[in-house]
């Protein structure tokens, strides 16, 4: 049986980190972070990996992250750029709005679209998500209910960095099944409690334990349309108020959010007894090292990941 597809989101800027995140040396022989989900990935059966960069990073990815595992993984590159899937007019009138950001994960999905012919799982490179995610994760994909869309969520608290403010995809669960999911885009802890920041400068208290997105997905490549039609959707919302929404963007748990509500898909959320961490700022650099270092001492990863 071949083994799902890993998809995975590398096109980021790095803006707050200060770099490409995605390509920083963490390993103590040189990996990135995404080397150890897609380790953990090929041990939990996983056939294919998918990494969506920019055009403009190829040579340096090929030479610090494909080069070591290509040999043993099967791998292909999509790209997404900011005219990739866009009509030239939309794309014309946010280039005159000065428009610089990408267009969100949404997009980057759709543009490896091609190359995804079953079951697969979306992950942020620049994120750790541990190897019993992945087993739980794989597991399911390649089992009988592995068509079933789901996500693997993470306990708020655990997922905070002490630098600055995160995204997270806030989500609401029901007898093991995703209710709703709702980005917010400034989280922290402030005087001891989990508060949100929302644009108009309202401020919403969050629980420690509230289960949030990681972009740990897995979908079947049936609702790939569905993702091409709500990324329409919102390049019609885009287009009708430029430069208004001229920093928007169109994130996967949106789209999660919509085939709940719209009765297209249900999202069964499992369980896994994985920490996350990543590297959202410079400053959490030297923790994840150290991380990385304890698991390899502790012989969760061997010295080598490619050997």
């Amino acid at each position: 049986m071949k083994g799902a597809t890993l998809v995975v989101l590398a096109a980021g800027m790095g803006s707050r980190y200060g770099g490409l995140k995605q390509m920083d040396r963490l390993g103590k022989n040189g990996e990135v972070l995404l080397d150890y989900s897609v380790f953990d990935a090929v041990r939990s059966g996983f056939g294919k990996v998918v990494f969506i960069i920019r055009r403009d990073i190829e040579k340096d990815f090929r030479e610090t992250v494909l080069a070591r595992m290509e040999s043993r993984v099967r791998c292909e590159l999509a790209f997404q750029e900011m005219d990739s899937l866009i009509p030239p007019d939309i794309f014309a009138r946010a280039r005159k709005a000065e428009r610089t950001k990408p267009w969100g994960t949404t997009h980057a999905l759709l543009c490896a679209a091609d190359k995804i012919d079953g079951s697969f799982a979306v992950i942020n490179a620049d994120d750790f998500y541990g190897r019993q995610a992945f087993e739980v994760l794989g597991g399911h994909l390649s089992g009988p209910d592995g068509n079933d869309p789901v996500i693997v969520p993470y306990r708020l608290d655990r997922t905070l960095s002490s630098q600055g403010t995160v995204a997270r995809g806030v989500c609401e669960v029901r007898d093991g099944y995703l209710v709703s999911v709702q980005e917010l885009t400034a989280i922290e802890r402030k005087d001891g409690r989990i508060a949100n920041t929302a644009p108009d400068g309202s401020v919403r208290s969050l629980a420690d334990d509230s289960p949030v997105s990681m972009n740990f997905w897995g979908f079947p490549a049936s609702l790939l349309p569905e993702f091409r039609r709500y990324f329409d959707e919102f390049l019609e919302t885009f287009a009708a108020d430029i430069p208004g929404n001229i920093k928007s963007e169109c994130f996967i748990p949106g789209a999660a959010d919509r085939f709940i509500g719209r009765g297209i898909a249900k999202i069964k959320v499992l369980e896994a007894d994985s920490d996350w961490f990543g590297v959202t700022y410079r400053e959490d650099r030297e923790a994840a090292i150290k991380k990385l270092s304890d698991l390899t001492r502790a012989g969760v990863y061997p010295e080598r990941l490619w050997q």
